[in-house]
């Protein structure tokens, strides 16, 4: 009887090397990186609540990976947690606002700049789908505030993401994570803002001057868009005192 030992493996097969590392995302990761896109798109509002079980039940997953989540939006201060133990966007005050736009016209007016000096053809090419996509709703006889908002958050990211500096994108990120549910005020409570409060125009002129390498005239044309939008929401009373 002959003695047949297993074959030494020494190398990883070429098949395997081809497939390249895999991303070990958890639970908690997916639902805090959801519920961070909700936030940033403006489709949480400030005050709004919520329990982490209704929270968990919708999304079809256990109570610990939203508690996981929760916990680092907690910490970010993108989420609070009330003696009831349910969790609240938090409110924002009208000088919480007005610094948060201080800090993002100085933050995302720079990565504008950078954009309009690195943006790639490709890059160029998914900001005219958003822009087109915030168009649509602009022109539409009957709006979707929901869809409106998340294409003006991806139009916006679209630019940003262009200047290749993850590091500014993140920072930027961390503004819209505290900005986002404000942004209901502007395109939210009044459907008509998306016809006659001049975003769509801003951000015609943004693009146009992104495309065209001119610094100068996107951070003017961003400039605008948030000034705008910003005198808007503090008209609404809506913020607190």
């Amino acid at each position: 009887m002959s003695n047949l030992s297993s074959p030494r493996i020494t190398k990883t097969p070429a098949a395997i090397t081809q497939i390249g590392r895999l991303e070990r995302v958890t639970l908690g990761e997916r639902v805090h990186a959801e519920l961070r896109e909700l936030l940033m798109s403006g489709e949480l509002a400030p005050g709004q609540k919520m329990s982490l079980r209704s929270v968990a039940e919708t999304l079809g997953v256990s109570i610990m990976p939203v508690r996981e989540a929760v916990a680092r939006l907690v910490s970010d201060q993108s989420l609070e947690v009330l003696p009831n133990r349910a969790v609240r966007v938090p409110l924002m005050s009208r000088v919480r606002f007005r610094e948060l736009t201080a800090v993002r016209l100085a933050i995302e007016g720079f990565a504008t700049e950078e954009a309009a000096r690195n943006r790639s053809d490709a890059d160029i090419f998914v900001m005219r789908r958003f822009e087109q996509a915030f168009l649509d709703q602009a022109r539409s006889p009957d709006p979707q505030a929901d869809q409106a908002v998340r294409a003006n958050k991806e139009f916006h990211f679209a630019i940003y993401r262009a200047t290749g500096l993850p590091t500014l994108v993140g920072i930027v990120e961390g503004l819209w994570l505290k900005i986002g549910p404000v942004l209901n005020f502007d395109l939210k409570i009044s459907p008509d803002r998306l016809r006659t409060g001049g975003a769509a125009e801003q951000h015609r002129r943004l693009l146009a001057a992104v495309e065209a390498g001119d610094g100068a005239t996107a951070r003017k044309a961003l400039t605008d868009d948030i000034e705008g939008a910003a005198s808007f929401i503090e008209s609404t009373g809506r913020l607190m005192d």
